[in-house]
């Protein structure tokens, strides 16, 4: 066999090799949101034994495939805990909803009417919430946009202001997520 002939079979095997175990993206609890990698050797991982009590500020437009970027990463965050086996009970998340990202919290046909389009949050947020999620939404915020109670998705939970969820479920020991 020659050389050249050879080296193209290794080649072709090493590369085999890489493709059949490289590690694939994978949403295990939140179904196609929240992409994560597990690395099980990896230090600091999270803590079965411990509580985690956590509270989100949303509050931004920007985007992670399609959806909205601080959703997204509240989706991460609940795959990472899966994988790790932290179980649900040990996992509170409130996520107080405000801002530019008001517009996350609309049912489909009002977010049709305001953009054209059908609510691309909406999977993500029935999913976070059948995950034991508490998504709040600013009343301050709707408000101001002149989205009234009727025009919510049926996943969120109108509050007074994101500022009385932020201040209330950090005194209660919540920790503010970045």
């Amino acid at each position: 066999m020659h050389l050249k002939m050879k080296l193209t079979y290794i080649l072709f095997f090493f590369i085999t090799f890489k493709i059949l175990s490289a590690q694939e993206w994978e949403t295990p609890l939140i179904d196609g949101y929240g992409e994560i990698k597990y690395f099980k050797d990896a230090a600091e991982q999270p803590d079965p034994s411990l509580e985690y009590n956590l509270i989100f500020d949303i509050k931004d437009i920007k985007e992670k495939n399609g959806v909205n970027k601080g959703l997204w990463s509240v989706a991460r965050l609940l795959n990472m805990f899966s994988v790790a086996n932290v179980s649900n009970d040990k996992i509170s998340v409130i996520l107080a909803i405000h801002g530019e990202a008001t517009h996350v919290v609309l049912s489909d046909e009002k977010h049709k009417n305001q953009f054209e389009k059908p609510n691309p949050n909406l999977n993500l947020l029935k999913q976070l919430k059948e995950s034991g999620v508490k998504l709040y939404v600013c009343s301050q915020a709707t408000a101001a946009r002149n989205i009234s109670n009727k025009d919510l998705n049926p996943y969120v939970i109108p509050a007074l202001s994101a500022m009385s969820v932020l201040s209330n479920y950090q005194i209660k020991g919540y920790f503010l997520m970045p």
